[in-house]
């Protein structure tokens, strides 16, 4: 039995979809705009505890490439771990992100046709009043920022959603969006984009 486990935190998508992504509001039922999907996320755990190893604080990446619709699975993912964790919280935090741990990203664990090797490295994450930027070293240059609104200045949302990550979500775009690594060299730059907390427990 998988132990009860519980993050919480930030999370960022950039993906190579036109503002906004179709596959938040169908569930990953609808084809991206630009296919195949390209697309990175960053998540900022501020509190949690996985199979017993506290990973407040903790930052973790995923790059994911999606041949077609979301749901029809293929997909090739890559986890970048933050180089302050231990290897038992990698462990721990890799069962979560690849959808073995349950919770509301289990289903994923269904969907990967292509798991790559880990990489540890140094991720930082910062934000601002309209922006929230991931980074990685030569690998991810990651910087969204909110579309504006009709006043434009007002932060423009999806709320109440189904959505597995978050039930609310701000509307984003890459403001400089660079991934370089595993043979990929992505520029998602003023493609859609989203910014949520999330709150998750499983399994």
């Amino acid at each position: 039995m998988t132990a009860r486990w519980r993050l919480s935190g930030e999370f960022v998508v950039s993906c190579n979809c036109d503002v906004f992504c179709p596959c938040m509001m169908s569930l990953g039922k609808s084809r991206p705009t630009n296919q195949p999907c390209l697309s990175w996320f960053g998540y900022h755990i501020e509190d949690g505890e996985v199979e017993g190893q506290p990973v407040r604080g903790l930052n973790v990446v995923q790059m994911l490439e999606v041949p077609g619709r979301m749901e029809e699975g293929n997909w090739t993912v890559g986890i970048y771990f933050d180089e302050r964790a231990g290897e038992a919280q990698r462990a721990a935090l890799r069962r979560v992100f690849t959808g073995q741990a349950g919770g509301p990203i289990g289903w994923t664990a269904m969907m990967v046709g292509v798991l790559l090797e880990d990489r540890v490295a140094p991720i930082t994450y910062t934000t601002g009043a309209r922006e929230w930027r991931f980074e990685i070293p030569r690998v991810l240059d990651g910087t969204v920022e909110a579309v504006a609104g009709q006043d434009g200045d007002g932060l423009v949302r999806v709320t109440n959603s189904r959505y597995w990550m978050a039930p609310d979500v701000i509307v984003c775009q890459g403001k400089r969006s660079r991934f370089r690594d595993r043979g990929r060299n992505w520029n998602l730059s003023g493609r859609s984009a989203e910014h949520a907390r999330f709150e998750w427990t499983g399994p």
